[in-house]
């Protein structure tokens, strides 16, 4: 319980920084200059791309979106370390689409959009960051697209193998209308800063899982990085083991705080290098 109390806290900060960073876009960005992809299925996909160099691909969260990254020490050490920086916000998200049907969240629609904007601006290979539930679309990207180089699973463990995960059903439910106490302070929360609560619903209705059978197979090298004070997913660790060419570092902090913190960047910037 405690934990999910830590969790909830999270949450409503990052919801309350994302609408200020919502409100502040709005006014300084006019929309025809933003950057936007059209998904094999029609939905656009907003998204930005600084610097240059090998391309690395940063997969954001739940209930955030492409700007969150930009808070954090790894996107301005990335850009510092001349590296190509490409953040997305996954539809349902930010200025991304957002489709009110499940059909549109599933079948790795997130690690295709991912696939089909790499494809789109002629990469020919890239690394890729995924922190929390974007760490799960990480998963699914070294099952599917061989561009892939590096890969660092943040901020999850081994939970998300199981494809009937108790924590993504309980959000589901809550997100779809269902009363659950634990988590109603969360769905309040959404609705009073404007966010999609539909959309979040079928993002975990349809949240992909990604079988230890099919981790054993992954070939590519894999960072698993995880707070020391983070077991919110499962176990890191075991989660490591799963992959034959994982490694797995922990870095100061909890689950809300860890993506953010220079020693994360740090243990990134290694492991690619």
């Amino acid at each position: 319980m405690r934990k999910l109390v830590y969790l909830l806290l999270f949450l409503t900060l990052s919801l309350t920084t994302h609408a200020a960073d919502r409100d502040a876009e709005s006014s300084s960005n006019p929309s025809d200059s933003l950057l936007f992809f059209t998904a094999a299925d029609g939905i656009k996909i907003h998204y930005d791309v600084k610097g240059n160099g090998k391309a690395v691909v940063l997969v954001h969260g739940f209930i955030v979106d492409g700007e969150s990254w930009k808070r954090t020490a790894l996107y301005n050490d990335l850009l510092a370390n001349g590296y190509k920086v490409i953040t997305l916000d996954q539809r349902g998200n930010g200025k991304s689409d957002k489709p009110h049907t499940a059909e549109a969240y599933a079948n790795d629609a997130e690690a295709r959009d991912i696939m089909g904007l790499i494809s789109f601006l002629e990469i020919k290979s890239y690394d890729v960051v995924g922190y929390s539930r974007g760490a799960i679309i990480t998963a699914r990207l070294l099952v599917l697209d061989k561009r892939v180089d590096h890969a660092v699973l943040g901020g999850m463990g081994d939970d998300f193998t199981n494809p009937e995960w108790p924590r993504r059903i309980m959000f589901y439910k809550a997100l779809s209308g269902e009363p659950v106490k634990e988590l109603e302070a969360l769905v309040k929360r959404i609705q009073d800063t404007g966010l999609d609560q539909q959309a979040l619903a079928l993002l975990q209705k349809e949240q992909p899982s990604t079988s230890k059978e099919a981790l054993g197979k992954i070939k590519k090298p894999v960072l698993v990085l995880c707070g020391d004070n983070d077991s919110d997913n499962g176990s890191a660790g075991k989660l490591a083991a799963l992959i034959p060419k994982a490694t797995f570092h922990t870095v100061p902090g909890d689950h809300g705080g860890a993506s953010s913190t220079k020693e994360f960047s740090s243990e990134v910037l290694s492991f690619f290098k």
